[in-house]
């Protein structure tokens, strides 16, 4: 156990396995002695631990629902796989309901909480030294609220189980905490796990849960809950669903909390955006998803050298069977132009016949489009991704597997965080990328757009979070202009936002927060056409999906098989 991250070494594969098998730590005869042997062994004990740490990331995944994940499940991207009935197609078509829905956030993040309290019953037993116990238990701590965090996040106010361990025959509660008793028992697990764990890890713990990733999740936590879904404007008109599913009452003080957390990161000055603009604008913003450490990254689902996202993102013949979303028009139309303006406004020099012309940098690491460089294993290098229909000849129009209609729906593939020198179908190269769950740019996010809504209008510090956020994107100049409304600021975070955490599984739970998605969600949404004559390439919008929305989606539905366990669970309004 020298090299790496210890949770993730060759005995995590024994503890999923373990975990999982019947009978194991359940409600049998043999439960104690097996609970014995786990923690009187300290690699059992570490297994143990990383069958917590092991789902992680879970409800971010790009293929959560098979052919898309979150991303596929709002205005972000339309989902691959249209044929079967899953998750993202019942948000496209507004038809989620209890029956059908994924029980993924419920089932995975309960059994977490579960093996956390497990955790932290026996710890005191384990073969450890006293610090590592400190350690461990912090961890743990951290990871139960991680996971409440996860339910809170889809569903609102749920049952809080405590340090409790419930068997099968056990009388388990079943009734629904307050969305504001939620708050407050996360936020205090944060606390907790933060004053017994270093800011940054190094070495063989680097990996492991810290103190930034207790305020980043307290951070994001405040954030929702001063937002205004949660914060007095829900859904729910009656009690008791009123108080579970958010605060019954509007408070703009929960902004300043929301404000308070995301300082307590920046000020203790450990984290930074990753910068690089040397050989390119914005190359960042590129290579800071291509690095297993870097500043930014405050919590990330650590995994071995890979070529997933490669796997799944990149076209068909880059070596892609089984794909995940394919990204909107009006997901590549939110990445204003280079000079920071948005393609609408008459002076950014926006030109509908050359759209991708000295556009945000960012948009060349978020969005593959036609033309778009990709690496290939033919001649090893990245050769142009061909999604456009070739009517050179209009009695023999030519398509090829990449192009829109066959490989891709919308006329485009997603990018973000794909290695340029990767190929999906190369046998031997691979990248040493971790997928990001909390990262400092998110931190300066909640920061702007916290204090925001606490002023009147934007302050410096307002504009400077905003802008160094800009600035490490490549958007020259990337100052934003003086004497901005509060209203227009809004307007630019949640823009901010959308481009610089896309498809990092933000992008779902921001409109509904912000109340935005019955105007989001509730739309046609398009794609673009590529059209080539000789060497003239046209782009037409095409409509791809008229999504529908309704009120109730706000909120996910508890699974059905859940609520028939008890008439204490109630239902979400709406289902």
């Amino acid at each position: 156990m020298k090299k790496g991250y210890l949770i993730y070494l060759v005995l995590a594969a024994l503890a999923l396995a373990s975990c999982e098998k019947q009978g194991f730590l359940d409600s049998t005869q043999s439960t104690d002695l097996n609970e014995q042997v786990v923690f009187s062994d300290s690699a059992y004990t570490i297994n143990f631990l990383s069958g917590i740490y092991a789902d992680i990331g879970f409800a971010t995944a790009p293929k959560r629902f098979g052919g898309g994940g979150l991303d596929a499940s709002t205005d972000e991207a339309e989902g691959a796989g249209l044929g079967t009935i899953n998750t993202f197609i019942q948000f496209a078509t507004g038809t989620v309901n209890a029956n059908m829905i994924t029980d993924d956030a419920w089932s995975k993040s309960y059994t977490n909480v579960r093996r956390a309290n497990i955790m932290l019953k026996n710890l005191p037993q384990a073969k450890f030294g006293d610090d590592i116990k400190v350690r461990v238990k912090a961890e743990t701590r951290f990871l139960r609220a991680y996971y409440y965090f996860i339910l809170l996040e889809h569903y609102g106010g749920v049952p809080l189980m405590g340090d409790s361990v419930y068997r099968a025959t056990d009388e388990i509660p079943s009734a629904r905490n307050t969305f504001s008793e939620c708050v407050e028992y996360i936020a205090a697990e944060c606390d907790a796990a933060a004053q017994d764990l270093p800011w940054v890890h190094s070495g063989e713990n680097y990996g492991r849960i810290n103190k930034a990733a207790c305020y980043g999740l307290k951070s994001r936590l405040l954030l929702y809950a001063a937002s205004p879904l949660f914060n007095g404007e829900g859904i729910a008109a009656q009690e008791p669903l009123r108080s579970i599913s958010g605060y019954p009452e509007k408070d703009n003080a929960r902004w300043e909390r929301a404000q308070a957390a995301a300082e307590q990161i920046i000020s203790s000055g450990e984290y930074s955006l990753h910068i690089n603009n040397a050989s390119e604008a914005g190359y960042g913003f590129y290579e800071l998803f291509q690095l297993r450490k870097n500043s930014e990254y405050l919590l990330a689902r650590m995994q071995d050298a890979n070529r997933e996202l490669e796997g799944i993102w990149n076209p068909p013949t880059f070596g892609v069977s089984s794909p995940g979303a394919y990204p909107y028009l009006e997901t590549v139309n939110a990445f204003g132009m280079k000079n920071g303006l948005p393609i609408d406004d008459p002076s950014s020099g926006y030109r509908p016949e050359e759209p991708y012309r000295d556009r945000d940098p960012r948009l060349a690491n978020t969005i593959t489009r036609d033309q778009s460089l990709v690496f290939h294993r033919d001649g090893l290098a990245r050769r142009p991704v061909n999604i456009y229909i070739d009517k050179t000849n209009p009695n023999n129009i030519s398509s090829g597997q990449d192009a829109i209609y066959k490989g891709t729906p919308t006329g485009y593939y997603s990018y973000k965080m794909v290695n340029r020198d990767v190929a999906a179908d190369w046998f031997n190269t691979v990248t040493p990328r971790c997928l990001p769950i909390i990262r400092y740019a998110e931190i300066l996010l909640n920061y702007a757009e916290a204090r925001n809504e606490i002023l009147s209008a934007p302050d410096q510090q307002v504009y400077q979070a905003i802008e160094s956020i800009r600035e490490r994107g490549g958007l020259e100049p990337f100052v934003l202009p003086a004497g901005l409304s509060q209203d227009a600021m809004r307007a630019i975070i949640h823009n901010e936002r959308q481009k610089e955490l896309a498809f990092e599984g933000h992008r779902f739970f921001d409109v509904r927060r912000w109340k935005l998605a019955e105007q989001l969600e509730d739309r046609q949404l398009h794609g673009t056409e590529p059209v080539r004559i000789s060497s003239v390439t046209s782009y037409n919008t095409i409509a791809v999906r008229k999504r529908v929305f309704d009120q109730r989606m706000y909120l996910w539905p508890i699974p059905q098989s859940e609520v028939a366990k008890s008439v204490d669970l109630l239902q979400n309004f709406g289902y």
